[in-house]
């Protein structure tokens, strides 16, 4: 029997979480699995945590460059992709004052490490919308 597609579930189904989906999205962002953890799932949200912080951690041990300009298009992109990481680019740059260093060998590498470390905590904050609304389990 072939089965039929489940309807996202809506804010009157009372099968939909009861947080607040906005927070759950900010905390995604500031913190890498922290709207996971905020949703009630909390292994998954570890787990992000530690993937993403991996990968931070990573491409700052290697020297990697953290994208922090806004002068041609392309850098735009890819500094709009590190600070999906949220929190952790912030304190980097600013905190930190770490930029990457140049000479190193793995300054490359280090910066794609610090690039994915972003594009996966957008994704994430992306599935916590999902998982906010009910859409996924």
């Amino acid at each position: 029997m072939p089965k039929t597609p489940s309807k996202p579930a809506s804010a009157d189904d009372p099968a939909a979480p009861s947080r607040n989906r906005w927070l759950a999205v900010l905390l995604a962002w500031l913190v890498p699995g922290a709207g996971h953890v905020y949703l009630g799932r909390r292994t998954r949200g570890l787990y992000f945590l530690i993937v993403v912080s991996a990968a931070i951690f990573v491409g700052v041990k290697i020297g990697g460059g953290l994208s922090m300009a806004f002068d041609a298009p392309l850098q735009k992109l890819g500094t709009l992709a590190s600070m999906g990481m949220g929190l952790p680019y912030f304190v980097l740059r600013f905190v930190a004052g770490y930029t990457g260093d140049l000479a190193r060998p793995g300054f490359e590498y280090g910066a794609a490490f610090l690039l994915s470390a972003g594009l996966m905590n957008l994704l994430l904050i992306l599935d916590t919308w999902d998982v906010a609304n009910g859409r996924r389990p």
